[in-house]
């Protein structure tokens, strides 16, 4: 990333990268589990009320929270729609029919598209030929797994492996828009979008859903949805800022490429999931194009 300090990341870093990894790999372990009992509009609405109140209590209103609330409340509503309520939506209405693996996979693309967007709208983040390379790998990759060989799989329907591909355009634009609250502790941020989707989502889970109407969940689902809303949101966002302060913006990028492995392991660890060929070979090729994308790794093997 342009400007950024020269970081180096330790061991602790690394630890706490993966761990973030696993976090939020667990969101579509978690999101899997809960939709299978609750609605996706309600499901939505609980992860992202019970993560803006735990933030709200762990902030306490340092940083000021509720000058920002009040001076920011348009962009708040707007960065939690496209980066919250929408996509949260899409993707569980998506796992809904498929498993928590290939759901991260497919929103694995988000990068790609954020790149191909940020390109389109700013003036400071053109496509360079390895960033277009990156592009075009991440995209194959993403046709490989919703390509014709989709229709050959028993049970999934097509529209069930559009909607993470969706929900990663959706960040992409996000990415994009959250330039606007650079000026602001990153905490805040958060705190923010999530006051304002869970504000989004509450009249709609309310008109679609009628949750009053719905029978109890299970104690696995309501364990799953604590899980989602307090380990994969609230706190994966304190443990996100905390490691973008010790290892900078392109370090932590990287929990990307962590993410679908740690939601793969789990899925077929509890969910008895697994992967068909193509699904593999789409992941591989999504995971090559973000390595270019990162750099890095092109940058060490080019000749001093």
């Amino acid at each position: 990333m342009a400007g950024e300090r020269e970081y180096r990341m330790s061991a602790l870093t690394w630890g706490l990268l993966v761990l973030l990894g696993l976090i939020w790999g667990g969101s579509f372990f978690f999101a899997r589990i809960a939709v299978q009992q609750v609605p996706p509009f309600t499901l939505v609405f609980l992860r992202l009320s019970l993560a803006a109140i735990a933030l709200h209590l762990y902030l306490h209103g340092r940083f000021g929270l509720y000058a920002a609330l009040r001076s920011r409340w348009r962009q708040f509503l707007v960065m939690g729609l496209i980066n919250n309520a929408v996509p949260h939506t899409l993707i569980f209405m998506g796992q809904t029919e498929i498993g928590a693996g290939l759901a991260a996979i497919l929103n694995a693309t988000t990068p790609i598209f954020t790149v191909l967007i940020a390109n389109s709208l700013t003036k400071d983040e053109k496509l360079t030929s390895a960033k277009l390379a990156g592009c075009i790998l991440g995209l194959a990759g993403t046709a490989v797994m919703i390509g014709p060989g989709a229709f050959a799989r028993s049970g999934i329907p097509f529209w069930a492996l559009l909607l993470p591909v969706f929900a990663a355009v959706s960040y992409g634009f996000a990415s994009t828009y959250g330039k606007r609250f650079r000026g602001l502790a990153a905490p805040v941020t958060a705190a923010g979008q999530l006051t304002a989707s869970s504000l989004i989502m509450l009249p709609v889970c309310l008109f679609v859903d009628a949750p009053w109407t719905l029978p109890l969940p299970s104690t696995g689902a309501i364990a799953a949805i604590l899980g989602l809303a307090l380990l994969s949101t609230a706190f994966a966002y304190i443990l996100f800022f905390r490691i973008m302060s010790l290892a900078g913006a392109t370090n932590t990028s990287l929990v990307t490429l962590l993410v679908p492995p740690s939601a793969i392991l789990l899925g077929i660890l509890f969910l008895g999931e697994h992967l068909e060929a193509t699904e593999i070979g789409g992941m591989l090729l999504i995971a090559a194009g973000l390595v270019i994308l990162d750099g890095r790794v092109l940058a060490r093997l080019r000749p001093a």
